[in-house]
């Protein structure tokens, strides 16, 4: 088996291509009961943030599996692949491992070291064992992947202040008001990001706080939480008149609020500067209203300037962190290559217990009746020497690297298998 990454990314992708291809919790268990009805991949993981959609997996052919991933992304959104072609991430083998445990670590994230995609690759995870769409190989994979990621943080400084997309939300209203105590805000949507920001934003100093969602007991418990106040979701265009800040996050598949809208609402408000922050993957606002004067929209793509200026300050933690990923990469990698012995050593086991239970039976009928307890010492003892004949071997199977695929051969050909790997033909 091969593990792959495929998707899209900040790196490449703009967040007008990436919220086409996103998987909200809808569509996500029915992307992973197709992928697993229609044998396109073995196995699945499919991470959707706003900043990446991607899809780990294992399969059988790199050649023609890559590509049905590719148009099962097309497929399923229903957006012509042409749209892909010049944004899409795809690695394979070592670099699919080294990708995975580099986003789990925080070191392929906008804000280098952002804590927060480690908590939603566990959520990806969660939902792919819920749905039985990984095994072995997967399983093995992540669990090593949140493994590294831990030792990333705690032997490096990487996480410390670490800078998410939120706090980066409130660092960029500070660029626009200087000062946020006295400043009004609303929270649109109760979003784990969104309750980040109204966090950041009371903690500088924000003490107004309005919140507002679909879901009115979900708006009154964050309300309680924040000491704010809750108004119903069809009146936000009405708060909209007196805010100083915006931060949207309501997962609505298209815009709640466009560029006519906010000119009519920013007459009213004699032109008093707002600033909008929209996190919402598909967003939520207009992208046009940034033509509008004294107002300030930004979405996930602009934290990149934020993290350029934190870039440096974290570089050397982050060259630490990438030396222990490499490390473990390398562990995983010799794991996995250790696979391909498994049929191997449990043919050679199977077999070795064929051959003590055939030749245990042929002595306890030649011994006649005998006490259970003289039974059991002579199964044991049959079963010990089995175990230390065929220890050294299976052990050799196991940890040699050079030339596995020679001894694998031979172990085949002196032990007189039938294996995977000849076809089921003795040798």
């Amino acid at each position: 088996m091969n593990i792959i990454v495929v998707g899209l990314n900040h790196n490449k992708a703009s967040v007008e291509v990436r919220e086409k291809f996103a998987f909200d919790s809808e569509k996500l268990p029915n992307a992973l009961k197709h992928l697993k009805e229609s044998k396109i991949s073995t196995e699945n993981v499919i991470l959707s943030t706003c900043n990446r959609v991607e899809m780990y997996a294992s399969v059988k052919n790199l050649d023609t599996d890559v590509e049905k991933i590719i148009h099962f992304l097309s497929d399923f959104h229903n957006v012509p692949q042409q749209a892909l072609d010049d944004s899409l991430v795809i690695y394979q083998g070592p670099e699919a491992v080294r990708h995975i445990f580099r986003v789990a670590s925080g070191l392929d994230s906008v804000v280098l070291g952002e804590p927060q995609i480690l908590g939603q690759l566990k959520d990806a995870y969660g939902i792919s064992l819920q749905h039985k769409s990984t095994s072995t190989l997967l399983n093995r994979l992540m669990k090593k992947t949140f493994s590294v990621a831990k030792r990333t943080r705690t032997e490096t400084g990487i996480g410390k202040g670490a800078v998410n997309i939120s706090f980066a939300a409130v660092e960029l209203a500070k660029k626009i008001f200087e000062d946020l105590s006295g400043k009004s805000f609303m929270l649109m949507g109760a979003g784990e990001m969104a309750e980040l920001a109204a966090r950041h934003l009371i903690g500088n100093g924000v003490e107004d706080v309005t919140i507002t969602n679909r879901t009115l007991a979900r708006a009154e418990e964050l309300a309680q939480e924040f000491g704010g106040k809750v108004i119903p979701f069809e009146n936000f265009m009405e708060e909209l008149l007196h805010l100083d800040i915006a931060i949207c996050s309501t997962g609505a598949p298209n815009y709640i609020l466009r560029k006519e809208q906010l000119h009519t609402i920013m007459k009213e408000r004699k032109q008093k500067p707002m600033f909008i922050f929209d996190i919402s993957v598909p967003r939520n606002i207009d992208p046009e209203i940034n033509d509008l004067d004294n107002v300030y929209l930004y979405d996930v793509d602009d934290l990149k300037d934020v993290a350029d200026a934190n870039a440096e300050e974290r570089g050397r933690e982050a060259d630490k962190a990438e030396k222990i990923v490499e490390a473990e990469v390398q562990s995983f990698l010799k794991w996995q290559n250790s696979l391909v012995a498994t049929p191997t050593i449990v043919a050679i086991r199977e077999k070795a217990e064929e051959i003590r239970k055939e030749e245990l039976d042929k002595t306890l009928r030649k011994l006649g009746p005998l006490e259970e307890d003289k039974i059991k010492a002579i199964e044991y003892l049959s079963s010990s020497i089995m175990n230390k004949l065929i220890h050294p071997p299976t052990a050799a199977l196991k940890s040699v690297e050079e030339d596995r695929e020679i001894m694998i051969d031979m172990a085949n050909r002196l032990f007189k298998l039938e294996t995977e790997e000849n076809n089921g033909k003795k040798k």
